[in-house]
């Protein structure tokens, strides 16, 4: 194969000295990655576009100014989307024109807008553009290289490997059997030497081919994280801190510790990033105007914890928590320990099934934003069951593959349990509609889901729709069950700590130090609870992070007494 041409970052100005200028300072910092291409007028920056697009070669940046004659920036950004859609897009613009930067990431979805002057740069400009480029390179991987999967659209343990896969950050490609020719040249011996050649049967898939390594047929989770290297072993006989659970606030509390010298170690069941991390897009998290997928934000937290020392264990199920002395001893599904001072649950929810059509689980029937099934979806009709912010999530991401969208809520007025500024944007969605008052009680199907059954909560009527695509999002249930007794909990499983733990007024039964638990310390001294499995915690990636960071100062206040 000829070698593949770096990404172009084509920067827009009339101005040839600010062109020049802007051009200058990306070749200073990204020029042994990317292209570096200048257009003086927005015409040309169009033709340039077209031209790129016809070489098929790849755009990551695009930087435009506002202020430029025949058309402005937001204009010249907006109609470059429908040439390269997935270019990031940044609009240079002058203190005035504030507001209109402000609309343009509203109206256009402009990634981000700079204001003139961006001297120095490595202060104003490149930290900026590094978080993008780094956002569209993680979308973007060189051709040719990652992980393959072939496998069917209606398959369960398919979609199980895709959406392990995407959770876990690990670029891949699909490939259906049944639609595409590379599928059937693999499956029939006919790909480039990847160990497919032994006509696999539908009984063996999903094939995953690994760069460089033996190929899986209908591997388990384990048997794939092990040939990928996720899976591994503590480095450490003993820590400071180890974190269960590695969404928002796992995340925050490895970030926070390992920063602060604390041996840390974070121990993940499935995928990094937890329930946040499947969510389409997260509009109200600070410091993100344009909003990040769940996806984005987990990269850029697990790459800040790595970074600061903090040691990952993935693919690891934790079993029970122990007192051991002074220490605390997790125990693994695997028969291994990891011993530490102090333990932080971060375990999280899973959501909960929808009992009448859970048969098609993983056929046509999904739990959370399922992402990966979004180019799936094309031009098919899609169901979301939920009224909260993450049903609306999803209905906004699906709305840009699916014909129609049709978000089905029990309740009689989304405004109870969704954002404002989500049910604005579903309002403005041509393609979705919202259906209240409506419960699922039925599916039916051959092989997947092909049938819906609704019910009408006041009329009590029913209806049967046609239906291949459901995801649901009906509410959650903590990951506890897997705790002793000794950790209480309340009634529904979230954890109890501080002075919920109290009875009486009193440290409950065990209890052996001359102190009250801490805010967030659960009934076993030194283990502490953060996120949406502790009881009356806010469901929010705010603050699960804020209370992740929160663990690790009264972490520091109980080694201290050690």
């Amino acid at each position: 194969m000829p070698p593949v041409a770096p990404p172009v970052l084509l920067t827009i100005d009339d101005d040839p000295g600010v062109s020049r200028a802007v051009a200058r300072d990306l070749r200073q910092r990204y020029g042994e990655r990317f292209r570096v291409r200048r257009a003086e007028s927005p015409a040309s920056a169009l033709d340039a576009l077209h031209e790129l697009r016809a070489r098929d070669d790849r755009v990551a940046l695009l930087l435009a100014d506002q202020r430029m004659p025949d058309m402005t920036g937001v204009e010249l950004l907006d109609e470059a989307r429908a040439i390269f859609p997935t270019a990031r897009r940044v609009l240079l613009t002058a203190y005035a024109d504030t507001d209109a930067a402000i609309a343009a990431i509203n109206d256009v979805k402009v990634d981000y807008y700079l204001l003139k002057p961006w001297d120095p740069p490595e202060e104003k400009l490149y930290p900026v553009l590094d978080d993008l480029l780094e956002d569209w390179a993680a979308q973007h991987p060189p051709p040719f290289e990652g992980v393959r999967v072939v496998g069917h659209r209606w398959s369960a343990r398919s979609h199980a490997v895709k959406d392990f896969l995407a959770r876990n950050l690990v670029p891949f490609q699909w490939l259906d059997a049944e639609r595409d020719p590379g599928a059937a040249r693999l499956l029939g011996g006919n790909g480039p030497g990847d160990g497919a050649g032994d006509g696999a049967g539908r009984d063996r898939l999903p094939l995953v081919l690994p760069p460089g390594g033996q190929a899986l047929h209908s591997p388990s989770i384990g048997e794939l994280a092990a040939a990928l290297g996720l899976s591994s072993a503590p480095g450490l006989p003993f820590y400071d801190l180890v974190v269960v659970g590695a969404g928002p606030a796992g995340l925050g509390a490895a970030v926070y510790g390992a920063s602060e010298g604390l041996r840390t170690l974070l121990i993940e069941r499935d995928a990094v990033g937890g329930q946040a991390g499947q969510s389409s897009r997260i509009e109200n998290y600070l410091g993100f105007p344009s909003g990040l997928s769940g996806a984005d934000l987990t990269r850029r937290a697990a790459t800040q914890a790595r970074r600061f020392g903090a040691e990952m264990l993935l693919v690891a199920e934790a079993v029970g928590v122990e007192r051991c002395g002074a220490g605390r001893v997790v125990r693994l599904a695997s028969g291994d320990d990891v011993a530490a001072h102090t333990v932080l649950l971060t375990g999280g929810v899973s959501y909960t099934r929808l009992e009448p059509v859970d048969e098609f689980a993983g056929r046509g029937v999904y739990y959370g934003a399922a992402t990966t099934e979004g180019m799936s979806c094309k031009d098919d009709d899609v169901f979301v069951v939920g009224g909260a912010n993450s049903a609306g999530q999803a209905a906004v991401y699906f709305a840009r593959w699916a014909r129609h969208v049709t978000l089905l809520v029990r309740g009689d007025d989304l405004g109870k349990s969704m954002s404002h500024y989500l049910i604005a944007q579903i309002s403005e969605l041509e393609n979705v509609s919202v259906r209240t008052g409506v419960e699922v009680v039925g599916a039916s199907g051959e092989g997947h889901l092909e049938r819906l059954l609704l019910r009408d909560r006041v009329t009590g009527d029913q209806q049967e729709i046609d239906a291949s695509w459901l995801f649901v999002f009906i509410g959650a249930a903590p990951r506890t069950e897997w705790l002793g007794e000794d950790v209480r909990r309340d009634s529904r499983g979230f954890v109890l700590t501080g002075p919920d733990v109290l009875v009486d007024g009193r440290p409950p039964p065990g209890w052996d130090l001359d102190r009250q638990p801490y805010y967030l310390e659960s009934s076993v001294p030194g283990v502490f609870a953060a996120g949406d499995m502790r009881h009356e915690s806010v469901k929010r990636v705010a603050s699960a992070v804020g209370e992740g960071a929160m663990a690790v100062t009264l972490v520091h206040r109980y080694l201290e007494h050690l």
